[in-house]
């Protein structure tokens, strides 16, 4: 906190406006609300320095710095203001900000993790007691984790009737506009040079799939909202478990980032459906699952780090930093998990269907933990969300809310023959499989040495042998399972 006393702001001077995970211009309630009544705005951006918030990992970083250029222009362009970029603690920066400007109002956009939650209650106290305004809104989510509830009054442990009761309440609020005109303020400080964040990789530089992949900013989550709308969402219910194929909206980290937010989606999506005919239900259920991640986090906040379930606390995981390792760099000697790592590893982000495969993978058939999968993709994924990963890992496992039987153990092999069936996205992610023919290319080490030779495949030096067999992996997984205090019902079966 300041160790200077924060005298009171004058009630004539400019509103700060804090970004945070909200780096657009539209639909962002907070500039907004800095912006009514046609008071100067100062736009900022603060680096957390502290030790209150969990690092970002390398992903991210990348993704940042482009949000935050991007962020940085349209506001320039649009309404000719310098985004203030700042590094420290955001208690001291803003009482700072606030006493060499006057400000008279700050505001900012709530987000919902717990660190986040005990530093941002911390710094809305100390400026209000100062007498400064303080503004906060909701531009990440379609319903405020506090307003969703059961009949009892409790918080949703499932997904299906948290889901339902949001429907329920009529559909979300619509969409603000980008304000038409903000004022400038001429007395704003000099802040800090992005490029001196040193958020992009250098040595070596490894994002060349970032950026063939992604285009960060408001503008680039727009063209892809748009073109999944156009390509893609007809057809969303059936395609979006094919990784062989562009059937998902691939929205994720733009929606984390705030350059386009669930509201927004959700009006584009109604639209589309309105004018073209459809049926969205399957991708709006899709928004929904974020949203009940978001509230289980809010509401449980130690999901990172704990079984929501406390059965699994007994649970025997191995440890084993070689199986680890040839799961984190994609030689697992599965084709799909490791197509799917490869394409992790290359572009920041994983298909929906092959994240469940390789993750089930991970916890059941080498039964390594899954905080140790969440933090791998907490650092590969550039759309890495506490609540998203934390809640789908644990969903995965089986340890967490509504989660996945204990005795869903993906089958790599079938999966990809069902999801993959002529092997593309294999073969795309993994060329030295390229020549294997269909009906092996799930399967390598199933293939006659006839056929591998053919392929220019040898076994152990172009591709591993399976790291684990499945039929052995899974009888041990079903057998640890079984020492659990057994919660989700009696059955055997795979996928």
């Amino acid at each position: 906190m300041p160790s200077r006393p924060l005298t009171a702001a004058t009630t004539t001077g400019p509103a700060i406006v804090w970004f945070r995970q909200d780096l657009r211009l539209a639909d962002n309630p907070a500039l907004v609300a800095a912006a009514s009544g046609g008071r100067p705005v100062i736009p900022v951006f603060i680096r957390d320095t502290t030790d209150r918030l969990r690092p970002m990992g390398g992903a991210s970083r990348w993704w940042l710095h482009h949000a935050l250029a991007a962020l940085r222009d349209a506001l320039k362009r649009r309404h000719g203001l310098d985004l203030l970029l700042l590094s420290g603690d955001p208690a001291t920066l803003l009482a700072d900000l606030v006493r060499h400007t006057g400000a008279a109002a700050v505001c900012w956009n709530r987000l919902y993790e717990p660190a986040a939650i005990h530093r941002d209650t911390a710094i809305r106290s100390l400026l209000k007691e100062a007498g400064v305004t303080v503004e906060t809104c909701n531009a990440g989510l379609l319903y405020e984790p506090w307003t969703v509830q059961t009949r009892a009054g409790g918080w949703f442990r499932v997904f299906t009737p948290f889901w339902r009761a949001c429907l329920a309440g009529g559909g979300p609020a619509a969409p603000a506009p980008a304000p038409k005109h903000v004022a400038i303020w001429d007395g704003q400080p000099e802040g800090e040079q992005l490029e001196d964040w040193a958020l992009l990789p250098q040595q070596p530089d490894w994002a060349g799939g970032l950026r063939e992949s992604w285009q960060p900013g408001e503008a680039g989550a727009a063209a892809r909202l748009a073109a999944f709308l156009d390509a893609a969402l007809a057809g969303y219910a059936d395609g979006r478990d094919r990784p062989d194929r562009e059937a998902t909206s691939r929205l994720s980290p733009h929606l984390h980032f705030g350059e386009i937010g669930p509201r927004q989606v959700w009006q584009a999506v109604q639209m589309h459906v309105a004018q073209h005919g459809g049926d969205a239900a399957k991708f709006l259920a899709e928004l929904g699952w974020r949203e009940f991640s978001h509230h289980l986090l809010y509401h449980f906040p130690d999901l990172p780090q704990r079984n929501f379930r406390d059965s699994f606390d007994a649970f025997p995981w191995q440890e084993d930093a070689g199986l680890l390792r040839s799961w984190q760099r994609g030689r697992t000697g599965y084709p799909l998990v490791d197509a799917g790592l490869r394409e992790l590893w290359a572009t920041g982000w994983m298909h929906n269907r092959v994240r469940m495969i390789a993750a089930s993978f991970l916890v059941k058939h080498l039964r390594l933990h899954w905080r140790e999968g969440e933090a791998w993709f907490w650092d590969t994924l550039v759309d890495a969300d506490a609540a998203s990963n934390a809640a789908s890992w644990q969903w995965v496992a089986g340890s967490g809310a509504d989660a996945a039987p204990y005795f869903r153990i993906f089958n790599p092999v079938v999966q990809g023959e069902r999801f993959d069936p002529a092997g593309s996205y294999v073969r795309r992610w993994l060329p030295q499989l390229e020549k294997l023919p269909d009906k092996f290319i799930h399967k390598p080490w199933a293939a006659p040495a006839a056929v591998l030779r053919d392929a220019g495949v040898t076994l152990g030096r172009d591709y591993p042998a399976p790291i684990v067999d499945h039929d052995r992996a899974r009888k041990a997984a079903l057998a640890a399972f079984a020492t659990l205090r057994n919660d989700a019902g009696e059955a055997t079966g795979e996928s």
